[in-house]
């Protein structure tokens, strides 16, 4: 992968805007980063490529991922604490960070209403069921693996997905709305259509502005304090999936993103240093429910053998289906829960008077899929699942034909996705380098950035905004208090 090239400050002879922040993209992570480093003083410019903000946020249906005893929670009488939302976040991911989880966990209901603050709607209704997207402006949710084992057993679950007031999707927009409003009102200048190219460094490495193209106009903007990068994934760049992330470069995965979704905003950073990390661990999903009936089937392979349980949130299933032989794989229900999946992207195979025609017509061994469903039922009868130790809530013999399989196979049932992983950065959003050295005067936050969402199976609806907002604002208070020793700065306040 061929890096953008890093400019040395004195081969700019002039620079056309001179500011002290420069955020690049302007999505959730883009518009908390500007609020904050403007509250701290500074003189902020943000450029974003698009001729208006949003970003991929704006795609968003709006969830925040927030706990520990937020207005909605006591409202619903739901308990919640900053170690439960700890221990849970710390059990999800795959490589914790515990000080930045801990201080998610500690600082969630303060973020929280920071945004209400900013005049994000969330209301006190619950949605109690198991869902994807609440179709009404209900604010919480069970959105991620709170019930799963042995998750479950380490961390006292609690719905902590918080929807932006709105029926169904769209709530992003609204979010990027109201924090672009707060952001004028305070003085934050906007350079639309204004692309970064490449980053310029001082003699000792620092980062002291950016390049950029506005149609065909190049200029430079020197930055006195530091540079936001907050320009999203790379999940529109075929080159960087096919060397970071095969599976997304899959193109029977449907891509999830917004054109500028490139991954300029990595490969800026790994061009002075930066590391990045879990580049390789996407975020897929093709969710078979709602309704939540059909979360009482039970999700086999090829070979008919059962590999994940059920009730798992949706991306942590729809990985586990794109990882078994084949990428095959069939969700097997009987006539009592039967539905069509509300999303409709998977089709029925068929209808079968027998377990055991399934298993035929399905070119499943002889007799594997019989023995999976019989050993199954027999626990079920009895409220347990020692296999795949699936929540009672969805514990049912499948004895009531006729029999259906739905289609999760890779090719078959449709599947979208987008990258995870990013930039290596601090706990205040500084870009590090592989031996944990912070790159001065550059910072990281949102889907370019590497927090506390990394792969498909500990995700959680809410989690790429929720940690986009909160070290978004962290790195723009850091870049605004930040203050640049040298000839060229001494005269900077």
């Amino acid at each position: 992968m061929k890096l953008p090239d890093a400019i040395p400050a004195d081969d700019v002879r002039s620079f056309d805007i001179e500011t002290d922040v420069v955020i690049l993209g302007f999505g959730a992570a883009g518009a908390c980063a500007a609020l904050e480093a403007r509250r701290g003083g500074a003189e902020v410019v943000v450029c974003d490529r698009a001729s208006g903000g949003g970003g991929t946020t704006n795609l968003a249906t709006g969830h925040f991922y927030l706990g520990g005893g937020t207005r909605p929670q006591r409202a619903n009488g739901i308990e919640d604490s900053p170690d439960a939302m700890f221990r849970y976040l710390m059990e999800n991911t795959p490589f914790p960070e515990e000080e930045k989880i801990r201080l998610y966990a500690d600082e969630s209901v303060q973020h929280f209403e920071w945004l209400v603050t900013q005049g994000v709607p969330f209301n006190d209704g619950f949605w109690r069921t198991k869902h994807v997207e609440q179709p009404t402006d209900e604010c919480l949710i069970w959105s991620g693996n709170e019930k799963l084992w042995p998750i479950i057993d380490r961390a006292r679950p609690a719905p902590r997905g918080h929807k932006v007031e709105k029926e169904g999707s769209g709530g992003g927009s609204i979010v990027v709305e109201r924090l672009e409003s707060k952001a004028r009102e305070e003085g934050v200048r906007f350079e639309y259509d204004t692309g970064a190219k490449n980053l310029i460094v001082d003699s000792d490495g620092a980062v002291v502005g950016v390049r950029y193209k506005r149609f065909d106009e190049t200029g430079h903007i020197r930055a006195r304090r530091g540079v936001v990068l907050a320009t999203g994934g790379f999940i529109m760049n075929d080159e960087m999936l096919s060397e970071f992330c095969p599976t997304l470069a899959d193109e029977r995965i449907t891509k999830q993103g917004n054109p500028f979704d490139d991954g300029s905003g990595i490969l800026l950073g790994m061009s002075i240093g930066g590391e990045a990390l879990y580049l390789d661990r996407p975020f897929v999903t093709s969710p078979f429910y709602p309704p939540e009936n059909l979360i009482k089937g039970i999700l086999v392979n090829r070979e008919g053998k059962r590999f994940v349980p059920e009730d798992a949130y949706h991306a942590r299933s729809s990985i586990a289906c794109l990882e078994q032989p084949g990428s095959v794989a069939y969700l097997v229900c009987d006539n009592e829960i039967f539905d069509r999946p509300d999303f409709g992207m998977q089709q029925l195979v068929d209808a079968f008077e027998s377990i055991e025609e399934m298993e035929t017509r399905l070119g499943m061994p002889s007799g594997a899929l019989q023995e999976t469903v019989s050993r199954y039922n027999e626990n079920a009868a009895r409220g347990e699942d020692p296999d795949q130790h699936k929540h009672p809530d969805w514990l049912k013999p499948l004895d009531q034909g006729p029999f259906a399989a739905l289609d999760m196979s890779l090719g078959q049932a449709t599947y979208m996705g987008f990258t995870l992983g990013g930039l290596r950065v601090s706990i205040d959003a500084e870009v590090q380098r592989g031996d944990g050295t912070v790159v001065p005067g550059l910072y990281a936050a949102g889907a370019c950035a590497s927090n506390i969402a990394q792969d498909a199976a500990g995700y959680s609806s809410g989690t790429c905004i929720g940690e986009a907002t909160f070290f978004g604002r962290r790195g723009g208070r850091h870049a605004a208090d930040r203050r640049v020793a040298g000839p060229r700065e001494a005269a900077q306040p």
